[in-house]
C-alpha cells in the first residue's frame, strides 16, 4: 500500500512549483519587470496554484481537498490568459510562450485527473497520524493512503494521493 504523506511528494504540486519558478524568471527579465500589474497578476496566479494544492492536502476532509484543488485548476487557467497577454505585448518569446503554456496546462490537466479521482472515491477517509509519545501534536500528518487495486485504469497512481479505509 503506498502512502503520500507530504503534498510536496505530489506530482501535480511539484509541476506547479515547476511553473511557478519559470513564472518568475521570466517576469524578472525586461520589459514583463517594468508592468508591474501583470507581473504581480501572473506571479500571484502561479503561486496560487502551488499553496491551494498544499492548503488542500493538509485540510481535514477530502472535500475540502477537492475544493481547493478546483482553486489551483482556477489559477492555472488564470496563469494561461496571462500568459496570452504577456506574449501579445511582446514579453515572451514564443518558445518561452509555448514552454511555459505547456506547464500550466500539464498541471490543469493533473489537477482535473485528481480532482475526478477524488470525487470517485467519496467514501475514503483521510487519516491523521498520530504523533509519537513525546512529540508535540501539531507534528501530525496528513496521509492518504489506498489499495492500487482500487485505482480506475485510467487514472495515473504518480497523480494521485493515497487512501486507507
Amino acid at each position: 500500500m503506498a502512502t503520500i504523506e507530504r503534498f510536496e511528494k505530489l506530482e501535480v504540486w511539484k509541476t506547479a512549483r515547476k511553473l511557478t519558478n519559470r513564472v518568475y524568471k521570466h517576469t524578472q527579465q525586461e520589459p514583463f519587470a517594468k508592468d508591474f500589474g501583470r507581473r504581480d497578476q501572473i506571479q500571484r496566479a502561479s503561486v496560487s496554484v502551488m499553496s491551494n494544492i498544499a492548503e488542500g492536502f493538509e485540510s481535514r476532509t477530502q472535500s475540502i481537498f477537492v475544493d481547493h484543488l478546483g482553486r489551483a485548476r482556477g489559477s492555472a487557467g488564470e496563469v494561461r490568459a496571462q500568459l496570452y497577454v504577456a506574449s501579445d505585448q511582446g514579453y515572451l518569446s514564443d518558445a518561452e510562450f509555448e514552454a511555459t503554456y505547456d506547464l500550466a496546462d500539464k498541471a490543469s490537466r493533473q489537477l482535473f485527473r485528481l480532482i475526478q479521482y477524488l470525487e470517485s472515491k467519496p467514501n475514503a477517509s483521510r487519516v491523521r497520524e498520530k504523533p509519537a509519545s513525546g512529540r508535540k501534536a501539531s507534528s501530525t500528518k496528513s496521509t492518504w493512503t489506498h489499495r492500487s487495486d482500487l485505482l480506475r485504469p485510467n487514472v495515473p497512481t504518480s497523480n494521485v494521493p493515497t487512501f486507507q479505509r
